[in-house]
């Protein structure tokens, strides 16, 4: 491909074609079932070259097109197996690499926003991308101090692409639910699109990574880069060897999915107790396992290394403690304290009745993970929640539709599922319980104070 495509008339015609060569193949599969080919073989290649269209289109498009896919990508656990198998591999594309921008482009790019002796700054500078993401993508270079870094380059109109396409999507919306059964994609596209014009400044973006790289240096278990360089649509910062999730969760052994797991659930709840943010953009392509002090030999010797804090939360004050109650409250089994707590947080309306056992009995399932001392988290488990909550027949799914999720809510509530997806795709075993005991606000009881003799 060359330059990233900008013309609306180009990218809506991309994105059209999306759902037209979805019906397109439908019929073609008609045609091959009429012709005597069995259905099943009919659907995987059907399914396949779906999966492939996705791929091209998302990956060339790169702006909110690739940042939809890159959402998307992290619920596969929750297809059914048949459907989930020849989306996986393209999926998982997107979370590593897409096409490349051409060297021109991007010299042009670092000539206009570091100057025309951006060399000077660098003392090794490649010109092949080491990865591509939603709005920029990464060259491993070497700092004029010595230190290796990434150096993220913003696509040219890449804010404009961004918005462009997460509106063209969101009328697209209900011709793209086939992709996740049972997910209404249009709440997903608009909370993608309220988040742009956030990930489009780095400022401040390297104004979250220095508060948690400050936070956890040192730290044993969770490793965040430094940032050594921040202009206008350019960050630095230093250069994260390790193994990307993506490998983990293709080919890791047990001892390093469980341990990322486990630091992947830490860092999902002690990040926002710790800096009052929550790194919002949970897919494997912003993780790295890294060999800690021991090289890696032993389980606990991994670390986590965390890249790409251009979509937070922040909460000032950490989780809020509203979670940590009801979840507390529930696994108690204390049905009418739960629904009054979520009545008073918006979660039912005031306009809304429900019985309190229905909704402890709604809940209890999707919390099993923080009921054991250790859980392992699987897609056949995954999969079971989604069934259960999209099948019209089942009565969670009749509650579920009249359960409300207040906007303050709704970031937090996509990257907790989106690190249940992760997890389910490491196929982890992990010690939940103990991450919420330790980090989550209000899922620990508080003793009340002794009274004075």
């Amino acid at each position: 491909m060359s330059d990233l495509p900008r013309k609306a008339v180009t990218r809506t015609a991309k994105l059209a074609a999306l759902p037209l060569g979805f019906a397109g193949r439908a019929t073609w599969g008609l045609g091959k079932r009429i012709v005597g080919e069995s259905a099943e073989i009919v659907g995987r290649e059907l399914q396949q070259r779906t999966a492939e269209q996705l791929f091209k289109v998302l990956g060339e498009l790169k702006g909110g097109a690739m940042k939809f896919g890159q959402a998307l990508s992290v619920f596969e656990s929750a297809l059914p197996e048949e459907v989930a198998g020849p989306y996986r591999a393209a999926l998982t594309k997107l979370q590593e690499a897409a096409p490349p921008m051409p060297t021109r482009t991007v010299h042009a790019a670092l000539d206009e926003r570091l100057g025309d002796d951006w060399r000077q700054l660098f003392l090794e500078f490649e010109d092949k991308p080491a990865a591509a993401a939603s709005i920029g993508q990464v060259h491993r270079a070497v700092w004029h101090d010595g230190r290796e870094v990434a150096v993220k380059v913003q696509y040219p109109g890449a804010g404009d692409a961004l918005l462009s396409d997460l509106n063209q999507l969101s009328r697209f919306a209900r011709l793209l639910g086939p992709l996740i059964p049972g997910m209404d994609i249009k709440p997903l596209i608009a909370e993608l699109r309220d988040r742009v014009s956030e990930e489009l400044d780095y400022g401040l973006e390297a104004q979250a990574q220095r508060a948690h790289a400050e936070e956890f240096a040192g730290d044993p278990d969770v490793m965040v880069p430094e940032v050594v360089h921040q202009s206008d649509q350019v960050l630095v910062t230093e250069w994260v060897e390790g193994i990307p999730l993506s490998e983990v969760i293709s080919n890791g052994t047990q001892d390093q999915r469980d341990r990322a797991g486990q630091l992947l659930a830490r860092f999902l709840f002690s990040g926002p107790a710790r800096t009052g943010l929550l790194h919002a953009d949970p897919h494997p392509g912003n993780f790295r396992l890294l060999p800690g002090r021991g090289n890696g030999t032993r389980k606990d010797d991994w670390r986590l290394g965390v890249l790409d804090f251009g979509t937070v939360d922040r909460l000032p004050g950490g989780l809020p403690a509203t979670i940590g109650h009801s979840l507390r409250l529930t696994l108690e089994g204390d049905a009418q304290s739960v629904y009054e707590l979520l009545c008073q947080e918006g979660f039912v309306k005031e306009s809304i009745e429900l019985d309190p056992d229905a909704v402890l009995d709604y809940l209890l399932p999707i919390i099993e993970p923080a009921q054991a001392d250790e859980f392992t988290f699987t897609r056949g488990w995954m999969r079971g929640q989604a069934a259960r909550v999209a099948d019209p027949r089942s009565p969670a799914h009749q509650l579920g539709k009249r359960l409300n999720l207040p906007p303050s809510y709704l970031l937090i509530h996509r990257v907790t599922l989106s690190t249940i997806g992760v997890l389910c795709q490491l196929g982890a075993t992990v010690r939940l319980r103990d991450e919420l005991e330790e980090w989550l606000p209000g899922f620990v009881e508080e003793e009340a104070p002794a009274a004075e003799a």
